[in-house]
This record gives C-alpha cells, structure tokens and sequence, in this order.
C-alpha cells in the first residue's frame, strides 16, 4: 500500500498528529508520502520522520492580537496558485490519499475520482456535537476546507458519536508528579507577546515558560523566554504544572494526558477554537477567558482544579485500521479506542498509574 498524507501546516497541531501517526505507518511498513501546506517552507523544524516531504503555500489564516483578520487573510491566499498545486498534483501512483484538513490533497483527490480520508479534529464537527453558534461562514469553511469521502474525527469525548479520543504520541514514560507546580507553560502565538508578559509579570506567586518567535529568548524576571523548539517545548510541558495557552485541540490534548491545569484564551473569529471552548467548559476539563489579566492568571492558579485524562494509541489503531482497508465501521473502531478508557465521575482517566507523554 502506498499513501499520501496531506497535512495542515497552520500551527502545530496538525503536524503533531502527522509525527504520531507516521510512527505507526512506519512500524507497519506502510508507504507514505507527505505533503504539507499553510505555512512558508522554512518554517518547518523538526520534520526529518517525514523524509523528504513536499511544501505548498496551501490556505492559512491571519491572525493579530488574538483575533483572525479577514483582510489579511485574502490579501495572503494565494488562490491562483493553489488551484494550479491542485491541478498539477498526480495522484495516480497512491492507493489511499489521507488528509489532516490539507486542501489540495483533498481538492485533488476530489477532481481525481481518488478515495480520501480526513483524519483530525476538524471531521469531528461533521457531527452534531458541542459548536460555537452563529458563524455560517466559519461553519462553511470548515465544512468545505478540505472535503473527504470519509472523515475520522477525533475529539475529547464521543458525544454518542463515531469520534475517537485524540491522537497523542506515544513514546516514553512519564509520571504525573514530574510537574513543578509553581510553573506554567505559556504559548499564545496569536496574542501580542509584550502584553502577555505585562500581564504574567505581576503573578509573582508562579514562573513562566514562555515559547514565542518575537521576543528575545532569555530570563525576564519571573518569566523565560524560549524560541519555538520541540524538545524544548516538550520538556516545558512535562515539567509544568499548569498551561495557559490558546484553544487549538493538540496542545489541550496533550496537556490534559499528562494532567495539567488550563487556562484557554480562544483566538476570536476562529470557529473551530471557539467550539473547542464550548466542549471544554461542557466536559469541565479546562479553564477559559477572552481577556488576559493578572487577577485572571491568578484566580485560575489559586483555584482551578487539575484535570488528568489518558488516552489510548488511537494513532496505532487508526494505522491499523488503515492498513487493513478501511473496511471496518468506523463506529466499531471508535468503540473499541474509548473501551481502552475508563470513566471517573464523568471524566475520563486511564486505567494505570503509568502515562505516556508525547514527545
């Protein structure tokens, strides 16, 4: 078997699921190729488990100062030359084509009569589950980025749905009392940074770990700063007790598999993160806010509780399931991934003491 895996580049999310899932593709010796789009080509790291990936511009957003801007965001599509990437993408050598939310891998295997699954966060909302209400346009976007002959979505809970738990690397071990609990990690890269360390500084009761691209890494007071680095980032993860981040669906995912306290501020005019509040509060797994401020930060500090959920290798089982055709019912498969979890007072936890981090 011979795939082709098309991979949103906007963010990290996307491409954490991609690591995850090409460690299983790889054990079972399965071919894939990648292609990934929504990001300049030089901006990528750490990609060497993909080989010798392909880049487009692919769609994106523009975001600025915690809000998408609309304007921004036409003037950088690049729509004559995305639909000349999907025109020209030859798909005839590939028996599956898989996307995570990637447009021209979709768009091409539509126009190309090829099979298509979308596997990621985004196909969850084809159901009816926990959405943010009244934006028709972000509602169609999402339903028409990159349109699938199957989706797999994956989420924090089924909602009665075939929706699989999220897809969290699994290599090594670690135990949940390696979190120090006067430190949160902070990775806001929609916000202005200069404002989130003005509202951070005046938390004196906790140090910060803060990843951005825009501030000179080093040692400001009770905050430090950190260039975008993955080992860098997990390290942070897995030592931090708390997260205070936006309301993207990997990052809150890993962090509620090692049992870390969240504080989410959504990006505004961004549908999927807004619906992802929605489902946080509904499920009582994290923290939420549209503002940042000092007594914010602290309040969520001194009182908010710490949530553990662990999650199965649903990457493996996705592999698995790929590999053996797609044949069996979703429904059966999402069944199988949520048994391997065991409910506690509505929440979900493992059913060990040992967890397994993504790294």
């Amino acid at each position: 078997m011979k795939i082709l895996y098309g991979v949103q580049g906007t963010g990290n999310g996307h491409i954490t699921r991609a690591r995850a899932m090409s460690v299983e593709f790889d054990r079972l010796g399965i071919e894939v190729d990648y292609v990934f789009s929504g990001r300049d080509k030089h901006d990528y790291f750490d990609m060497q488990c993909f080989g010798e990936f392909r880049s487009f511009s692919g769609l994106s957003f523009a975001a600025k100062d915690g809000k998408v801007n609309l304007l921004a965001t036409y003037r950088k599509a690049q729509l004559i030359q995305l639909f000349r990437d999907i025109s020209a993408l030859d798909l005839s050598s590939y028996d599956l084509i898989l996307t995570d939310f990637e447009p021209i891998t979709a768009w091409a295997a539509k126009r190309q009569s090829k099979p298509c699954i979308g596997v990621g966060h985004q196909y969850a909302f084809q159901h009816d589950i926990p959405k943010h209400k009244g934006d028709v346009f972000g509602a169609w976007v999402m339903s028409n980025f990159a349109p699938v002959t199957q989706g797999v979505g994956v989420h924090w809970h089924h909602f009665d749905k075939p929706i699989l738990p999220p897809i969290i690397q699994h290599t090594g071990q670690y135990t949940t009392n390696i979190a120090v609990d006067d430190q949160v990690l902070v990775y806001l890269p929609f916000e202005n940074s200069e404002e989130v360390m003005e509202c951070l500084e005046n938390v004196t009761s906790h140090r910060f770990r803060m990843h951005c691209k825009d501030i000179e890494p080093g040692v400001y007071g009770n905050i430090e700063v950190f260039p975008f680095s993955r080992d860098e980032f997990q390290k942070n993860l897995r030592e931090c007790e708390s997260v205070l981040c936006n309301a993207g669906f990997e990052l809150n995912s890993e962090a509620l598999h090692l049992g870390r306290r969240i504080l989410v501020k959504p990006l505004q005019g961004q549908i999927e993160q807004l619906s992802n509040v929605v489902a946080l509060e509904r499920l009582g797994l994290a923290s939420s806010t549209n503002t940042l401020s000092s007594d914010v930060v602290s309040d969520w500090l001194n009182n908010a509780k710490v949530v553990r959920v662990c999650y199965p290798n649903v990457a493996r089982g996705i592999a698995e399931w790929v590999s053996a055709g797609a044949k069996v019912p979703i429904e059966e498969l999402s069944t199988d991934m949520w048994q391997q979890v065991s409910p506690s007072n509505g929440v979900y936890f493992c059913k060990d003491d040992i967890m397994t981090a993504a790294i």
